[in-house]
């Protein structure tokens, strides 16, 4: 009867899936002010628009560096609280087991190497638009184009930290008997 180290070591891979949770959800709550800011900036943009008669680049330009960063980071965030679209006409089918299966092959045969790939031929975006200086083509423009960039391998790594999380916790289902939980 030695269940202590296998508790201990279940205990500790759930730990690690709710550490990697938190972080993900903290990104994605702090990201979640990213949205109001964007509505915001619409707002502003309209208003100069049709009651000044003049239109802003910078606005128009921030609105999609807003919505960009938001939905990068959302992405994890989605994964991290189960709420990815998948075929659940299929899946409410499956029993729980095949339903974490399914999951757990999806995640490390298609999302694990997509950010792989992504996340590494993103380096170098980033790393060019930050050497040249890169910034908007427009005269008034934003600058620092490179910033934008950055959110690409920074959400790369929040999706790693999501799907491992996922496996971590699905596995606790396969082999545990543990319903998913999320934070």
């Amino acid at each position: 009867m030695n269940s202590g180290p296998a508790v201990n070591s279940e205990s500790s891979r759930q730990g690690l899936a709710g550490v990697l949770e938190r972080i993900i959800l903290g990104a994605g709550y702090a990201a979640s002010y990213l949205n109001l800011l964007l509505v915001l900036t619409i707002v502003i943009q309209v208003l100069c628009r049709y009651v000044l008669g003049r239109g802003y680049v910078v606005l128009e330009e921030l609105q999609w560096h807003l919505y960009s960063v938001a939905f990068l980071i959302g992405i994890s965030y989605v994964l991290t609280r189960d709420a990815n679209v998948r075929m659940d006409l299929l899946f409410r089918r499956y029993k729980p087991k095949t339903r974490e299966w399914v999951d757990v092959v999806g995640i490390i045969v298609l999302t694990l190497p997509f950010v792989a790939v992504i996340f590494c031929q993103s380096l170098d975006f980033v790393y060019m638009a930050w050497q040249f200086g890169e910034r908007s083509e427009a005269p008034l423009g934003l600058p620092y184009r490179w910033a934008i960039k950055a959110a690409i391998p920074f959400s790369c790594i929040l999706l790693a930290m999501a799907g491992v999380a996922r496996v971590i916790r699905a596995f606790g289902v396969i082999f545990g008997g543990k319903a998913h939980g999320n934070c």
